[in-house]
């Protein structure tokens, strides 16, 4: 009884951590707030929409948002920020949008590469499956900006595929609204899920970063020792024809 009149006083009472601090942030902002964290995770995933959108539907189901308005600007801030992906592709080229987006934390250049081989693949279906795909979600776009594809056509499979994701999500969290106790518990296992992940990619992205490293330094050491060896048989084969000459 006491946790039912709780939820009622406060949808985002009982909910800790980075689950906890995201419900609060959408019951403070709002709709728009909604797009967004969905703008911002499309672009660099800070918190996934895995947490985002089910929180959302749950804040609706318990009259905080209009749930038309959590889909319809959950939609449009993934848009805006695959859109904003496109136009760099487009602009700067592939080699040049990889090369500067990885450098942002927790992106790596092998993710915008798998992201890119995904697209020379599958074409066009890439961009609407894309998006139902963690990880390939948030980097398609650039690929599709790179090969010029036509925007009209960006537009529909993005939209579409956004939104079949935004609304499974916003509508399971919908749809537990009324199970407030097991709110709490997805709650705490998202905050271990969010916290393993966010680890595992930092350490993958050190694992990567030394690899390539290593392998550049290899690389390197590599050239020199070819370029010291071919020297060396110049000044050999040199010495051997002042030889020759003098005989």
């Amino acid at each position: 009884m006491w946790t039912i009149m709780a939820g009622a006083a406060s949808p985002t009472e009982g909910l800790t951590g980075i689950v906890g601090f995201a419900a609060r942030a959408i019951d403070t902002l709002g709709e728009w707030g909604v797009g967004g964290f969905t703008l911002a995770e499309t672009v660099v995933p800070p918190i996934p929409s895995e947490v985002i959108l089910p929180l959302a539907g749950y804040l609706a189901k318990q009259g905080s948002l209009n749930l038309f308005l959590v889909f319809a600007t959950s939609t449009l801030g993934a848009y805006l920020g695959a859109l904003l992906l496109y136009w760099l592709g487009a602009s700067l080229g592939l080699e040049r949008s990889i090369r500067w987006l990885s450098k942002l934390p927790l992106v790596d250049r092998e993710d915008f590469e798998q992201a890119a081989g995904w697209f020379r693949r599958h074409g066009r279906s890439s961009i609407f499956f894309g998006r139902l795909l963690p990880g390939v979600r948030s980097l398609i776009s650039l690929p599709a900006g790179a090969a010029a594809m036509p925007l009209a056509t960006f537009t529909l499979f993005t939209v579409a595929g956004s939104g079949l994701w935004n609304g499974a999500l916003v509508g399971l969290g919908y749809l537990l609204g009324t199970q407030y106790e097991l709110i709490e518990q997805y709650s705490r296992f998202l905050n271990y899920a969010v916290y393993a992940a966010l680890a595992v990619a930092l350490v993958l992205l050190i694992i990567r970063r030394t690899r390539r490293a290593k392998a550049r330094k290899t690389e390197i050491e590599g050239k020199e020792s070819n370029q010291a060896r071919s020297q060396l048989a110049e000044s050999n084969q040199a010495r051997s024809n002042q030889a020759d000459t003098r005989g």
